[in-house]
């Protein structure tokens, strides 16, 4: 229960941006940032960035550039007596395609980031509401999931 509350309080922060940058908008079409997070080095966005498209497409965005990285593992324990090992993926701002997301948000050359779901963003909980915040306060922008955090259920 505590994992749905947090996904929906993610997930209203940053329609709190959404909102803020739509507002602002004067009948443009928002620009957004095409951005994937890749598997490996062989993996090709190619496939993330036409279902990007499609969404983009169907709500009238234009989509300003397509950016993606490879989520490269990073053991962050390891225990000398045991082979446990636990991998993380490297934070969004140390990865260079999302740094290159941020510079062009800041510059305004995008309103926002368009993404298959937050985990191309970050799996961690306050890391991801803090790519929400730092986006929205600093670079006023938004994020769009083509999945959302928090499905809504079925009435």
């Amino acid at each position: 229960m505590k994992r749905q509350s947090r996904a929906g309080h993610l997930r209203g922060v940053r329609e709190h941006f959404y909102r803020q940058v739509v507002d602002e908008q004067d009948d443009k079409p928002l620009r957004v940032l095409a951005y994937s997070l890749v598997p490996s080095p062989s993996a090709r966005p190619d496939e993330d960035w036409g279902t990007l498209q499609a969404e983009a497409d169907q709500l009238g965005y234009a989509i300003a550039a397509r950016l993606h990285d490879v989520a490269v593992p990073v053991t962050t324990t390891y225990f000398p007596a045991s082979s446990a090992s636990q991998g993380v993926y490297t934070p969004p701002w140390d990865r260079p395609g999302w740094r290159e997301a941020e510079r062009q948000l800041r510059e305004g050359l995008a309103d926002g980031v368009i993404v298959l779901d937050r985990h191309n963003i970050s799996s961690d909980d306050d890391e991801y509401h803090a790519v929400i915040k730092h986006l929205g306060e600093h670079c006023r922008a938004l994020i769009h999931l083509v999945i959302s955090e928090e499905p809504v259920a079925p009435t």
